[in-house]
């Protein structure tokens, strides 16, 4: 065996792990799952600090999908609290309204929403909600998934309630922009 030969033979058994694993990485995305009410597919309840204190359930990570899509249920404990405004540059998002009512803004534009209502909220326009019933609970549906996901297990991560400088820096590790402040509601 030449020198040649002996390069090629050796690229060739180097790359076959990843060859395989990418294979094996394609079946794991083909194969589906369940998620059982009440319950979070990955992390268990998220309990999220700072923006609001809601309880977040991953039901499909981006991780599922290699970074195509993300659903989110959030059980929302928090009256007259929600999102700063901001911007996902790279996803969309739909918002279900399960139970409860939400205000939201997209642009310019004002919705209030309730049970049945659903929203869409296209990226690269800033848009925020706020909780207006006590409680509430919501289907968000995240394409590309980005890196909300992450966001949400570094809020639930932490020992102390985030300062706004930090949800500000959170928000822009994980592909996000805060453009302005959270909604207001009587």
């Amino acid at each position: 065996m030449n020198r040649n030969q002996f390069m090629a033979a050796l690229s060739a058994l180097a790359a076959a792990p990843s060859v395989a694993l990418s294979g094996f990485k394609k079946r794991l995305l083909n194969k589906g799952f369940k998620v059982s009410a009440g319950e979070g597919r990955k992390h268990g309840h998220l309990k999220l600090k700072g923006v609001n204190v809601n309880i977040l359930d991953v039901k499909v990570s981006g991780s599922d999908t290699d970074g195509g899509l993300a659903i989110f249920e959030q059980t929302s404990l928090s009256p007259k609290r929600g999102t700063p405004l901001h911007v996902h540059p790279d996803q969309d998002e739909v918002f279900y309204v399960i139970e409860g009512a939400y205000y939201f803004q997209v642009g310019d534009d004002k919705y209030n929403l309730k049970a049945g209502d659903s929203i869409f909220l296209p990226r690269k326009v800033p848009h925020a909600w706020t909780q207006v019933a006590d409680r509430g609970k919501m289907i968000v549906v995240l394409q590309p998934a980005g890196k909300l996901e992450d966001f949400f297990v570094s809020l639930a991560g932490m020992d102390h309630d985030p300062t706004q400088e930090e949800v500000t820096k959170l928000f822009s590790a994980n592909q996000m922009q805060v453009v302005g402040p959270p909604l207001k509601v009587d």
